[in-house]
């Protein structure tokens, strides 16, 4: 299923700026214009640098005996010389010191490592404030956990059918499997256990180990004799080059003008310093490059990495295009799309021969008697504003004995794209829609996005339902699956739902409300919502009572400029009453389509799993809690969602730690994930944690994600409306994994995405204010969530004019002494205790690179903004989030 241009790569928004000099593989040489290296080139037979990689045989072997490990290699985007693989047991990561030990893979990688004897295991230091696993993670929220959303001008927006836990959504609603927050790459204040260095790593001197990185929730490892060793390893072969091989960058030339690689290549500096440099022919370059580098200076390269040789510190690659000027949306946009393997050409003239070609279609006679009819039936979609690919809908019929009957209408997607055509390949492979802050990447032409499968009102669709007979408590006494067509009367956003929620009694007014068919009334919709509203709640209420959680995060959407299509202003998403309910009611359908297919193929359903939390992270986490004195209960899904809904107030203060709280817990969460049913052993290993159900999967947006079209296909067969799928159950894994793999992809995107925009918005608007939160506390610095805006930075005390500062542990907690310069001779300095949950008002202002902005603190007490002293000053390896 995959395709090596199509792969995920995970780049951070921003990079550490004081590393320029080793941005690429050097733990061990030096840049190209150094004098060892060029000598070193012209001298014959290079010395390798890198280990062969081993064969395939004995990797195979070695990891049924154990004595190798595969995972996902991690690399951490502050300190790109350290990586990780996240150990089999759930324990602390196995750690990969320096680039000769990662062995030409990259970020995102799956590959096999071999332990280091135990002693060369990285030794770890009780008291040692270098906390060197921050920010080597990823955020992994499922949208089940947390529900993520779409940016405001996407087509699909904020959260409408949701098959997630949650409360906020993503893009469609099914928010599960991504957190919003912007800036993903989250402090680790859990995290800490950190340890000293092997000598070697101060090679790279580019990133320099400081002690002020540590965030201090640490527990005291001296009473942990068993813990302080952390397992070391190096990677011996790549089982799959997931990273696309493509970065963004700048051009540069080389540094001795004297050596015989000068005539022949340039030099790339990625953006992602997690990426090497890499060397590229100057015949790749623009033809005036060599005489007017400066005037390339700030132009945006795309690179591709065609091979890295074992004797070789620096990669080398051909220079796919120049994107244009740094700093700028759409090719920044473009360059994030490239670096993550997003496919956003034009769909081909053989995928677009597979659509219908008469226009406009209608449906052919022969499905009428294929197909239950609901064009009488009131029936209506709730979406975004703006959406405008609608790939559900809702009914609510009141019966004479009370109850209801419920149905859940999905665009039939499947009734489209003939598998094995061009049209199905194309849809595999992209395997997801894209959404941007600005635009949509889609899965599948415009035609069948937002005409043909979109269910549009007043107009007759195609669609497969789930109906129940639901008591109003939501309780289900009948439930029918079935190919249908419907015709909706109507398209609410989740504003006019929310309104007619808000107004139970009231009439709305006509011109308050889009168009509606004439066979129904305004009334009857309004009831239908209500209906709907009032069995949601109940669902909603039992489902948190069987231990469901839920870690709702801050999700940023911005107004755009419709001439210049820059950010205007940004607030937080509001996840409302009207969201929840389309999200209640697509959960339903999924769980119910889950079963069904797993009864009827219980080894080739294709589901989704969510694995409980890390372990030694959930431990960290428990440890922290306990030492800051809050009572919260990790034993279950249901028991953290209790302690977080229960521990805290609704004053401003008491849900700003909750925030805050909420943040650290989605730390040690695992990725939900495909699967195909047949592949697991254990059905215990089917649960999904967030939702705690047992069986759960995606049927509700086959528009935006294949994995509901390949269900779509189970579902069919199930009800004899198709032969079964010929698929093994090794070959549908494959598919799940490639489903996994662009949607964790497609998530990095949208939080980049995000980040790109709040990044201009600084830029152009700022400085911008808010009351943030402390999240972690360092020797030198200390890490806030910016409450307004839901993004995580760090503060550095010598960007600030004090007078001193002083670190301290207060018991085990860590404490930062600020004590301000006065602003006037006769006055006393201020001083400012910061701990975490302290509660402190920042600036946020761009810095002159572009695209950066760093946080400041306000001066109590005081309303001027305050500015960056020299800037020299700061420490920039750690200046970047």
């Amino acid at each position: 299923m995959s395709h090596p241009d199509y792969r995920l790569t995970l780049r951070p928004l921003e990079t550490p700026r004081g590393v320029s000099s080793v941005v690429g593989p050097h733990g061990v040489g030096a840049s190209p214009g150094d004098k060892k290296s060029k000598n070193k080139s012209l001298r014959g037979k290079k010395k390798s640098i890198f280990e062969t990689y081993m064969s395939k045989e004995d990797v195979s072997e070695g990891l049924k005996r154990g004595t190798l490990i595969q995972g996902i290699l991690r690399i951490n985007p502050k300190k790109f010389h350290e990586a990780f693989i996240p150990s089999p047991d759930g324990d602390r990561d196995i750690f990969i010191d320096g680039v000769v030990a990662r062995n030409r893979a990259l970020n995102g990688d799956l590959v096999v490592v071999k332990l280091f004897p135990e002693e060369q295991w990285k030794v770890i230091k009780p008291d040692s404030n270098d906390k060197e696993t921050e920010g080597a993670y990823e955020s992994y929220l499922p949208e089940e956990l947390c529900g993520s959303l779409l940016p405001q001008q996407s087509l699909k927006g904020y959260n409408d059918s949701p098959d997630v836990i949650i409360e906020a959504q993503f893009d469609d609603s099914d928010s599960e499997d991504g957190h919003g927050n912007t800036q993903n790459i989250l402090v680790d204040g859990v995290k800490k256990l950190l340890v000293c260095l092997h000598e070697k790593g101060k090679e790279d001197a580019g990133a320099p180990v400081t002690k002020d990185e540590n965030i201090s929730m640490a527990q005291d490892t001296r009473t942990l004799p068993e813990k302080s060793l952390q397992r070391s390893a190096k990677v011996v072969y790549i089982l799959e080059k997931k990273h696309s091989r493509a970065a963004t960058g700048f051009l540069k030339l080389l540094a001795d003008k004297n050596s015989e690689l000068f005539r022949k290549y340039a030099l790339f500096s990625p953006s992602d310093h997690r990426v090497p440099r890499i060397y590229v022919p100057l015949k790749d370059c623009p033809q005036d490059f060599v005489t007017r580098p400066k005037d390339y200076a700030n132009t945006l390269f795309i690179c591709r990495i065609v091979d890295w040789k074992e004797d070789s510190n620096f990669a080398l690659g051909q220079l796919a295009k120049s994107l244009g000027q740094a700093g700028e949306i759409e090719p920044e946009t473009e360059g994030i799309l490239t670096e993550y393997g997003v496919d956003f050409s034009d769909f081909s003239s053989e995928v677009l021969e597979c659509l219908p070609q008469g226009l406009p279609w209608t449906i052919p006679p022969e499905e009428f008697n294929k197909r239950r009819d609901l064009r009488k039936d009131c029936i209506f979609t709730i979406d975004p504003s703006t959406a405008r690919d609608l790939d559900d809908a809702l009914s609510c019929k009141p019966l004479t004995d009370g109850n209801f009957e419920v149905g859940v209408h999905i665009a039939d997607v499947s009734y489209f794209v003939p598998e094995g055509s061009d049209l199905d390949k194309v849809a595999a492979e992209r395997a997801t829609s894209v959404y941007l802050v600005q635009k949509v990447i889609p899965m599948l032409p415009r035609l069948l996005c937002e005409e043909l499968c979109s269910l549009n009102p007043m107009t007759d669709k195609l669609t497969f339902s789930v109906i129940w007979t639901l008591t109003p408590k939501g309780k289900i006494l009948d439930e029918w699956f079935g190919r249908t067509i419907i015709r909706s009367c109507t398209k609410l956003s989740y504003e006019h739902a929310q309104s007619m929620i808000e107004s139970p009694t009231k009439k709305i007014p006509e011109k308050e409300l889009p168009p509606i068919s004439p066979e129904h009334t305004s009334e009857e919709v309004h009831r239908a919502v209500l209906n709907l509203h009032g069995i949601a709640k109940e669902l909603r209420k039992q489902r948190f009572v069987d231990g469901a959680l839920r870690l709702d995060q801050l999700k940023l959407a911005f107004t755009l400029d419709h001439e210049t299509g820059l950010p205007q202003g940004c607030h937080i998403y509001e996840y409302r009453d009207s969201n929840k309910l389309v999200e209640e009611f697509m959960l339903l359908a999924n769980m119910a389509v889950a079963h069904k297919i797993h009864r009827a193929f219980p080894e080739r359903a294709l589901l989704r799993r969510h694995p409980p939390p890390q372990t030694k992270m959930l431990n960290d986490l428990v440890e922290f809690c306990d030492q800051m004195g809050l009572s919260m209960d990790f034993s279950s899904a249901g028991a953290l969602n209790k302690s977080l809904t229960e521990t805290f107030g609704d004053d401003k203060y008491s849900l700003a730690r909750k925030e805050v709280l909420t943040n650290m817990c989605s730390r040690p969460m695992q990725m939900a994930l495909y699967f195909c049913s047949g592949m697991l052993q254990e059905q215990a290993q089917f649960r999904h944690y967030a939702l705690n159900v047992p069986l759960y999967t995606h049927f509700t947006s086959p528009i935006r994600r294949f994995a509901d079209v390949l269900v779509h296909r189970l579902l069919a067969a199930t009800l004899g409306y198709r032969e079964v799928p010929n698929v093994e159950p090794d070959a549908l894994q494959k598919q799940a994994d490639h489903c996994n793999d662009r949607r964790m992809a497609s998530k990095r995107v949208q939080e980049l995405s995000t980040s790109l925009f709040f990044s201009v918005l600084v830029k152009e608007s700022g400085p911008l204010e808010s009351e943030a939160m402390v999240l972690g506390v360092l020797n030198q610095a200390f890490d806030v969530l910016v409450l307004r805006y839901g993004v995580q930075k760090r503060v550095y005390c010598n960007a600030l004019p004090l007078r001193s500062h002083h670190f301290q542990r207060v018991g085990k907690k860590p404490e930062l002494t600020l004590l301000w310069e006065p602003e006037a001779m006769e006055q006393e300095p201020v001083r400012q205790v910061i701990t975490i949950f302290s509660l402190v008002e920042v600036v946020l202002q761009a810095e002159d690179a572009a695209l950066k902005y760093s946080a400041i603190l306000k001066r109590p007490g005081t309303e001027g903004l305050l500015g960056l002293q020299d800037e020299e000053e700061c420490d920039h390896d750690q200046q970047e989030d």
